[in-house]
């Protein structure tokens, strides 16, 4: 996967990093959430790898399932009234750290995601001191 950009996100509600170091996808800290999917409740991790839909959860999430997701620390709803322009599922959102948001479809299978920036210069600055582009 060449050189990887691994966001780091906190939930939008009570500011917790959801970021956990003792799960690593792809050597990187995964993205923990709590994830209710027909009736059942668990833990999943998402890669933090920019681009990576990779995740491991302790439930069956079927392909094309529209999953809701909480905060493990709030336990608040992640989900936001926007809904994915490709498939109408409803858009999770998480806060990134170098100021802005990340929005994530809540279908498995789906691919629609995009980041905002609150002030894209400062963004970037960061972006190039860390990974030297």
């Amino acid at each position: 996967m060449g050189n990887l950009v691994s966001v780091v996100v906190s939930c939008p509600h009570c500011k917790s990093s959801l970021m956990d170091s003792g799960h690593l996808l792809h050597n990187k800290p995964s993205i923990k959430l709590n994830v209710r999917c027909e009736e059942q409740d668990g833990v999943i991790h998402l890669c933090s790898v920019y681009g990576c839909y990779e995740h491991e959860s302790d439930i069956n999430i079927p392909e094309d399932a529209v999953a809701e997701f909480y905060c493990p620390h709030c336990n608040q709803p992640l989900t936001t009234t926007e809904t994915c322009a490709t498939c109408g599922a409803p858009v999770i959102v998480l806060i990134l750290d170098i100021g802005g948001k990340i929005a994530v479809c809540s279908r498995k299978g789906c691919s629609k995601h995009y980041v905002a920036f609150e002030d894209i210069g400062s963004v970037l600055r960061k972006f190039y001191d860390e990974y030297g582009f």
